[in-house]
C-alpha cells in the first residue's frame, strides 16, 4: 500500500510548476521527465499495473486506477509517433481487459477511477491514433455498452458520468478532423450513447417521484455540465438524434395534452409528464446550441426547426394555463431553450435564410426574426406577470431580456414591436409584480431589478437621443418613487423596513439605467434629472442606515456607477460646474459613509467582510472612478479653499487604517479595489502621499511589498505601477535637491524623503523581492516589473551591489563568472536617470537577462534539470 501511494504521489507530482489548482482535473497532462522515458517505453511497466489492478484486494485497487490515470495522461513528447503507438496499443488492451472483466467495478472508488481513465483516452491521444489501435473495433464496442449501461443506472455514482460524457463528447468533435483510413465506428455508437443518456433521464422522473428522491434537475450546475457535452455528442449522426427527440417528446406532449383535456387527471400523471417534458426541453435546448455553423446543412437546420416547433407549441400550452397552475421545473428548462436558440439563431452573424425559419413559418407562421423576437417578448411578459415572484424563473427571464437587448440589430427590432413599447410605457408594479414592496421577501431578492433597467435603458436609448420629453415620461415611476421617500423623510413617523426596501428598489433600478446610458446626451439627461433634486436622499439613507449592507451596498454601487465615465459619457461642457460639484457629491457619500462604518467597533471574523469590507471596498471602487475620469481639475479644489478632495483622500486613509494588512490580500474585490485605487493616486496625487504622517505612509509601502508576491496578477502588476510612480517621485526629488536649481522643494517631499531615508529597507526589500521574482520565479508580468526595477537600483546603488554579489556567489564556483556577467550586461549602456530612452533600454536589457540567467541556471548541478525535464 504504502509502495502504490509513494508511485502515486510520484506520478501526480507538478514538474514544472505550472498547476495552480491541484484538486483540479482540467491539468491531464504528466509532465515525467525525459530521464524516466526507459521505464514507460517498457511495456512490462504498464502490464504491471492492470496485472496489479486484477490481482490486489478491492480496497487498493483504486489507487492502482489511479496510478494508470496519470500514467495515461504523461506529456505526448516523451515519445516519438511509433512509440506513442505502441504505448496506446498496450494502454488500450489494459482497458479492454478490465471492460471484459468487470466485477471489480462494482466497487464505487473502481468505477470512479475507470471512469477517469477512460476520459484521458481521448484528453491525451487523437481519435486518429485510437482507431488504429488493433483492437480498436472490439474497444469502442465495450466502451459503448459500459457508457449505455451506466447512464441507464442514473442513480448510480452521478459525478463519475460527466468523464464518461466528456470521452464521448471529444470523440464526437474530433470526427469532421480524423483524416485515418480505419473506421471510426462513432456513427454506431454516438447515438446509443445518446439515446442512452435521453431515455434514462425520462425513466428516472416516475421513479423519483414515486420514491421522494434527489432530483437531479435541483442540480443546476451538474445538469448544465452534463448538457454541454451532450450538446456536441448529439449532433453527430443528428438525424437519429432528431428523430429519437420528437418520437418522445410528440409521445409525452400528446399523453400531457390529453391528461389536462381530461380534467381529472392524477396529480403524478401529469407531474411525470411535466418532468419528462422539462427533460426534453432542456436536452433539445443543449442539441440546438451545440450547432457549428461550419459544419452544419439546411438539413439539419431544417431538424432544429422541427424541435424548436415543438417547444414553442408546448410553451402555448403551458402559457394558456398559468393563471391556474403552472411547473416551475418546466418553465426554466424552456427558459435555458430559449437562451441556447438566441445565442445560435437570433443576432446579427445569423443566415436569415435558414431553413429553420422556413419550418417555423409553415407550422406557426413566424417569418421572419421580428416574429420570433415578438415570442420572446411574449414569453417575458408573461413570465413576469406570472412568475414576479418566483426569484430563480424572473432572474433567468431578465437574463433573457438583457441579452437580446445587447445585440446591435436585435434591439432596434424589438423596439418597434408593441409588447417593448408597452414595457417602457408601463414599468410599474401594477403590470410587473417583482417591481413591487413585498414585505416577505430579502432585500437581496431585488437584484434583478437592475437587470430589467439595464435591458430597458439600452431599449430608450435606441431612440431616445436627445429627447428630454421622451426621457421625463420613462423616469415618471422612478420620480414619483423618490418624491414619495422625500416625503417619507421630512416626516419623523415612518415604517422604516417599508422605506428601506423602497429606497433599495429604487437605487437599483436607477443603477441599471445609469449602466445602460453609455451615451453623454442621455446620461446628462439622467445627471440633471438625480442631481440635486435627489442626492440628498441617498445622503440621508446613509446616515441612517449606514450599519446595514443590505441597504447601503446598493447606494454605494450606483454612486460608482454615477462617476464611472465609461465611453466618455462623463463630458461637460466648458462652463459646466457640474464635474466640480459631482465630485462634491462623491466626497460627502464617502465621508458621510466612512466616518460612520468606523464607528462599529470589533465585528466578529464571519461578519466582517459583510458588514464593513465590502462597504470600504466600494468606497474604493467609487474614488478610484472619480479620481480617474478625467473630468475634474483637481487642482481647483486646494485653489479656493474646498475641502472636498481632502476629505474623500482623509477618509480613505481612515477606513485603510482601519484595515489589516492580511484582510487586503484575503478578500479578493477588496485587494483589487485598494491596489487600483492606490495606483491612480501615486500616479496623481504622490503630493497628498507624500504629505501622510510616517506610520501610514509605512503602511501603504508594506502593502505594495505584500502584493509583489500576490498569487493575482492585476494586483501585482497594480503594485508595480505603485511602485514606479514612489520611486519615480523620490528619484525626481532627490535630484532636485542635489542641483539646488530653481525653488525649493514643497514641504511634503522633504517629509517624505526624510522619511524614506531613515526607513531604507522597505525599499531595499522591495528591490530584492522584484530581483528574485524576475530571477527564480515564473514571471508572467516582466514588463510590469521592470518599470519600477531601474529606479529602485538608481536609488540603492550601494545595497544593489550587495545582493548582486549575494546571488553571484550563491551558484555554484563554474557559474559565477556567467551570472557576474549577466549583471554586467543588465546595466550595459544604463544612464543615472529615469528618462523614457532610459527606461525602455533598460527593459530590454532586462530581457535579455533573464534569459541568460535561466540558460545558465538550467545547466547548474544545484538546480533541477530543466533541459532534461523538457527535452
Amino acid at each position: 500500500m504504502q509502495l502504490l501511494k509513494l508511485t502515486h504521489n510520484c506520478l501526480n507530482f507538478d514538474f514544472i510548476g505550472t498547476s495552480t489548482d491541484e484538486s483540479s482535473d482540467d491539468l491531464c497532462t504528466v509532465q515525467i521527465p525525459t530521464s524516466w522515458r526507459s521505464a514507460f517505453l517498457d511495456s512490462s511497466t504498464l502490464q504491471l499495473f492492470f496485472d496489479l489492478y486484477h490481482s490486489i484486494p478491492p480496497n487498493f485497487s483504486p489507487l492502482v486506477l489511479s496510478c494508470l490515470v496519470q500514467i495515461a495522461s504523461v506529456r505526448r513528447s516523451l515519445f516519438n509517433n511509433a512509440e506513442r503507438a505502441k504505448f496506446l496499443s498496450h494502454l488500450v488492451d489494459g482497458v479492454k481487459r478490465i471492460l471484459e472483466n468487470p466485477q471489480s467495478l462494482a466497487d464505487p472508488n473502481n468505477y470512479h477511477e475507470f471512469c477517469r481513465l477512460l476520459a484521458r483516452l481521448k484528453s491525451n491521444y487523437q481519435l486518429g491514433e485510437l482507431v488504429k489501435v488493433e483492437n480498436y473495433p472490439e474497444v469502442i464496442r465495450l466502451i459503448a455498452n459500459f457508457t449505455v449501461t451506466s447512464l441507464q443506472h442514473w442513480e448510480f455514482a452521478p459525478n463519475s458520468v460527466h468523464y464518461l460524457l466528456s470521452l464521448w463528447q471529444r470523440l464526437a468533435a474530433s470526427v469532421p478532423y480524423v483524416k485515418a483510413t480505419e473506421p471510426h465506428l462513432l456513427e454506431t455508437y454516438t447515438p446509443e450513447v445518446t439515446k442512452a443518456y435521453v431515455t434514462s433521464r425520462l425513466e428516472s422522473v416516475h421513479i423519483i417521484l414515486r420514491d421522494g428522491l434527489e432530483d437531479p434537475l435541483d442540480d443546476a450546475g451538474l445538469v448544465q455540465q452534463q448538457l454541454d457535452q451532450l450538446s456536441t455528442i448529439g449532433r453527430c449522426e443528428y438525424d437519429k438524434t432528431c428523430a429519437l427527440l420528437v418520437q418522445l417528446f410528440d409521445q409525452s406532449a400528446q399523453t400531457y395534452q390529453e391528461l389536462l383535456q381530461s380534467g381529472s387527471a392524477p396529480s403524478m400523471e401529469l407531474a411525470v409528464q411535466e418532468g419528462r417534458l422539462t427533460w426534453l426541453v432542456y436536452i433539445i435546448g443543449a442539441v440546438i446550441g451545440g450547432r457549428v455553423s461550419f459544419a452544419s446543412t439546411d438539413e439539419q437546420d431544417a431538424m432544429d426547426g422541427e424541435l424548436v416547433c415543438r417547444v414553442l407549441q408546448l410553451m402555448n400550452l403551458t402559457d394558456s394555463r398559468l393563471a391556474q397552475a403552472g411547473n416551475e421545473k418546466l418553465e426554466l428548462s424552456m427558459l435555458s431553450f430559449f437562451e441556447q436558440f438566441r445565442k445560435i439563431y437570433i443576432g446579427d452573424q445569423v443566415q436569415k435564410s435558414s431553413k429553420l425559419y422556413r419550418r417555423l413559418s409553415d407550422v406557426l407562421g413566424l417569418n421572419d426574426e421580428t416574429m420570433v423576437l415578438s415570442i420572446f417578448i411574449g414569453k417575458i411578459i408573461t413570465n413576469l406577470k406570472y412568475w414576479g415572484r418566483c426569484e430563480p424563473i424572473t432572474s433567468k427571464t431578465l437574463q433573457l431580456l438583457n441579452d437580446l437587448s445587447i445585440g446591435y440589430s436585435s434591439v432596434r427590432k424589438l423596439v418597434k414591436l408593441s409588447a417593448v413599447q408597452f414595457m417602457l410605457n408601463n414599468h410599474t408594479s401594477e403590470h410587473f409584480s417583482f417591481l413591487g414592496i413585498n414585505s416577505q421577501s430579502n432585500l437581496s431578492d431585488m437584484r434583478c431589478r437592475t437587470t430589467f433597467y439595464t435591458a430597458l435603458g439600452r431599449l430608450l436609448m435606441v431612440d431616445l437621443g436627445e429627447d428630454e420629453e421622451q426621457f421625463a415620461q420613462f423616469m415618471m415611476p422612478l420620480t414619483a418613487a423618490f418624491e414619495s421617500m422625500a416625503q417619507m423623510f421630512n416626516s419623523n413617523n415612518f415604517n422604516e423596513q417599508e422605506a428601506k426596501r423602497s429606497l433599495v428598489g429604487l437605487v437599483r433600478d436607477l443603477r441599471g439605467i445609469a449602466f445602460a446610458f453609455n451615451a453623454k446626451s442621455s446620461f446628462m439627461m439622467l445627471f440633471d434629472w438625480i442631481y440635486p433634486a435627489y442626492m440628498p436622499i441617498l445622503q440621508r439613507a446613509l446616515e441612517l442606515w449606514f450599519h446595514d449592507p443590505a441597504c447601503t451596498t446598493p447606494i454605494l454601487k450606483l454612486m460608482a456607477e454615477l462617476v464611472h465615465n465609461r465611453s466618455q459619457r462623463l463630458q461637460f461642457d466648458v462652463s459646466s460646474p457640474n464635474g466640480i460639484l459631482l465630485f462634491r457629491e462623491t466626497s460627502k457619500m464617502i465621508t458621510t459613509y466612512g466616518n460612520r462604518i468606523l464607528t462599529l467597533g470589533e465585528l466578529p471574523k464571519e461578519q466582517l467582510y459583510v458588514l464593513k469590507l465590502k462597504g470600504i471596498s466600494i468606497c474604493f471602487s467609487v474614488l478610484k472612478a472619480a479620481l480617474s475620469g478625467s473630468y475634474v481639475n483637481f487642482g481647483v479644489f486646494r485653489l479656493y479653499g474646498d475641502e472636498a478632495l481632502d476629505n474623500a483622500l482623509q477618509t480613505f486613509v481612515k477606513l485603510l487604517l482601519s484595515v489589516p494588512h492580511s484582510d487586503l490580500l484575503d478578500y479578493p474585490k477588496l485587494s483589487q479595489s485598494y491596489y487600483s485605487l492606490l495606483e491612480v493616486l501615486t500616479q496623481d496625487h504622490m503630493s497628498f502621499i507624500a504629505s501622510l504622517e510616517p506610520h501610514v505612509i509605512m503602511y501603504i509601502l508594506s502593502s505594495i511589498s505584500e502584493g509583489l508576491t500576490a498569487l493575482d496578477t492585476m494586483v501585482c502588476t497594480g503594485c508595480c505601477s505603485c511602485l514606479d510612480h514612489i520611486v519615480t517621485y523620490l528619484f525626481k526629488q532627490l535630484s532636485r535637491s542635489s542641483k539646488k536649481r530653481g525653488a525649493p522643494p514643497p514641504q511634503e517631499s522633504e517629509r517624505f524623503l526624510h522619511i524614506m531615508q531613515q526607513h531604507p529597507e522597505m525599499i531595499q526589500q522591495m528591490l530584492s523581492t522584484v530581483l528574485n521574482i524576475i530571477i527564480f520565479e515564473d514571471c508572467r508580468n516582466q514588463w510590469s516589473m521592470s518599470r519600477p526595477l531601474l529606479g529602485l537600483i538608481l536609488l540603492n546603488e550601494k545595497y544593489f551591489a550587495e545582493l548582486r554579489n549575494s546571488i553571484v556567489s550563491s551558484q555554484p564556483p563554474e557559474k559565477q563568472q556567467a551570472m557576474h556577467l549577466c549583471f554586467e550586461n543588465l546595466m550595459e549602456g544604463i544612464e543615472g536617470n529615469l528618462l523614457t530612452k532610459n527606461r525602455d533600454r533598460f527593459t530590454q536589457n532586462l530581457s535579455a537577462f533573464r534569459r541568460e540567467v535561466n540558460d545558465s541556471m538550467k545547466n547548474s548541478s544545484c538546480g533541477p534539470n530543466s533541459n532534461e525535464m523538457m527535452s
